[in-house]
């Protein structure tokens, strides 16, 4: 219906020449993500520094408010505390916890898991624990490190073969900006860096490169059918025709995100802001990181940069 078409189907908008003021922004948040990164570093949760976890069930539902105010202390750092559903779990629902919590000094992992089990006290019945030591956990994090950067890189190849190199340089560094300045808001902000966290930068990286793959496609399709308009007009022209496609998808993403971050709880808050931020990142940088470079970069074939007769070939 045409009064619901609160955003018009195409836009007129110069993306070249406004990309001066856009990269001074870009510029800026990678600089921040960078200094927060040297300095202070990141915030890394019981994943990735070690830790006691418990799981235990009630025979009632559990008040996890309640639950967060009487456990800790005893020798216990960061705890964090999650219901767990499924099966038994669920009957009554929310009567299964599981508690991960940080040992402070020389607190041995064993100490840990029983001062977990004493201050639950006895009516949770546990259902198991586990201890995760540093050289577990940091190869975690090394493993988390090493798939997110490998991801971004094979994201890149496939881009590079199915376009043009120009075209994967692109990918590279748009996808790599887009996980590298969310990474970078963890650190400036001290949010919990979990296994949830690295995931969520999986998951931006696919979200991302679908945002600049359907950028690069429309460039490459207008190239071919108007042979004999420069690179920046190519690529303001394209990404006119998909800007409101590109807004709505991101909206309509941002959205579902939104019931997590407010009512899914602390576990999922982290992994919730970092897609929110990630979309808004992405959309920025598919227009203003993948695609400007390409105006850097040797002219694709085809271009008519690259032709010297000044004519368009058939």
């Amino acid at each position: 219906m045409p009064w619901l078409r609160f955003i018009p189907e195409t836009t007129n908008i110069d993306f070249v020449g406004w990309r001066y003021y856009a990269f001074a922004v870009d510029g800026l948040l990678v600089l921040i993500s960078i200094i927060s990164i040297a300095v202070q570093g990141f915030n890394l949760g019981i994943d990735f520094t070690g830790g006691a976890s418990v799981e235990a069930k009630a025979p009632y539902s559990v008040d996890i408010g309640a639950l967060r105010s009487h456990i800790g202390g005893g020798g216990l750092g960061e705890v964090r505390i999650q219901t767990v559903s499924g099966g038994q779990c669920d009957r009554p629902a929310d009567s299964c916890v599981l508690v991960r919590a940080q040992p402070k000094g020389n607190m041995t992992g064993e100490a840990a898991i029983q001062t977990i089990v004493r201050q639950l006290g006895p009516k949770f019945t546990i259902r198991s624990h586990v201890f995760v030591g540093p050289k577990v956990s940091q190869e975690l994090f090394r493993d988390g490190v090493l798939a997110t950067v490998l991801a971004v890189v094979f994201i890149s190849i496939y881009v590079a073969i199915r376009f043009e190199w120009q075209y994967g340089i692109g990918a590279l560094v748009a996808t790599g900006h887009d996980v590298f300045v969310t990474a970078g808001l963890f650190s400036v902000l001290q949010l919990d860096f979990t296994l949830n966290t690295v995931a969520a930068l999986l998951l931006l990286a696919g979200y991302s490169i679908n945002d600049t793959v359907i950028v690069f496609d429309r460039i490459r399709e207008n190239r071919r059918k108007y042979k004999r308009m420069a690179l920046p007009d190519l690529i303001n022209l394209s990404t006119n025709q998909i800007a409101t496609r590109t807004t709505l998808v991101s909206a309509a993403t941002a959205m579902s995100m939104l019931p997590l971050l407010f009512f899914g709880g602390p576990v999922l808050f982290n992994f919730s802001a970092a897609i929110l931020f990630g979309i808004l990142v992405g959309t920025f940088s598919s227009t203003y990181v993948a695609a400007a470079l390409l105006l850097y970069l040797p002219a694709p074939a085809g271009s008519i940069e690259e032709r010297t007769d000044g004519k368009a070939t058939a």
